[in-house]
C-alpha cells in the first residue's frame, strides 16, 4: 500500500483572519468520510467552528460523498464534531465569547497513526486596510526578489 501524504489547507483564511493560537483536534468522521479524505475530495474554504452544548463543532466542511458507497454513505454538509481536551475547550469558549473571535479551520492532514487530524486557530477578522498592506508587502518582497535575482 502506498502511503500519500494527505494535506489540505485553508488558504483563504489566513488573508482573512490574523491568528491568536492554534489548536490540534481530533475529528469524530464515519468510514465513508475518511475514506472520501483519504482520497483527497475536501473541501475547508468556508469552514469554521461553533460550540453547541459545550463541544466544539464544524460546520461548512464539505467532505464528497465516497464513490463507491453505498446505501452507507454519508452526507456531504454534516455537522462534525472536534475533539479537544476540556481545558483547551474552555479556553476557547470563553474567547469566543469575547467580542471579535472566531474559530476557524487552518488544514486537515492524516497524521503517522492514519487518524484525520484538523488544525483549528482562534482568529480575529482582518479589517480591509490590513489586507491591503499585506498584499503591499507581499508585491514589494516579490519585486525585490527579482532585482536580486536579475544579479
Amino acid at each position: 500500500m502506498i502511503n500519500k501524504k494527505i494535506e489540505i489547507r485553508n488558504k483563504k483564511a489566513s488573508f482573512l483572519y490574523e491568528f491568536i493560537e492554534k489548536f490540534i483536534a481530533g475529528i469524530q468522521l464515519t468510514g465513508t468520510e475518511i475514506k472520501s479524505i483519504r482520497n483527497g475530495k475536501i473541501s475547508l474554504t468556508d469552514a469554521y467552528c461553533y460550540f453547541r452544548d459545550h463541544e466544539l463543532w464544524v460546520k461548512n466542511m464539505h467532505i464528497a460523498e465516497y464513490e463507491y458507497g453505498t446505501y452507507t454513505n454519508h452526507e456531504p454538509d454534516r455537522d462534525r464534531k472536534l475533539l479537544l481536551k476540556r481545558q483547551e475547550l474552555k479556553r476557547l469558549e470563553k474567547k469566543v465569547n469575547e467580542r471579535g473571535f472566531t474559530i476557524v479551520v487552518i488544514r486537515l492532514f492524516i497524521n503517522d497513526r492514519g487518524l484525520a487530524k484538523i488544525e483549528v486557530a482562534l482568529a480575529r477578522g482582518k479589517k480591509e486596510y490590513d489586507r491591503r498592506e499585506e498584499i503591499k508587502r507581499r508585491d514589494t518582497k516579490r519585486d525585490i526578489d527579482r532585482m536580486y535575482k536579475k544579479y
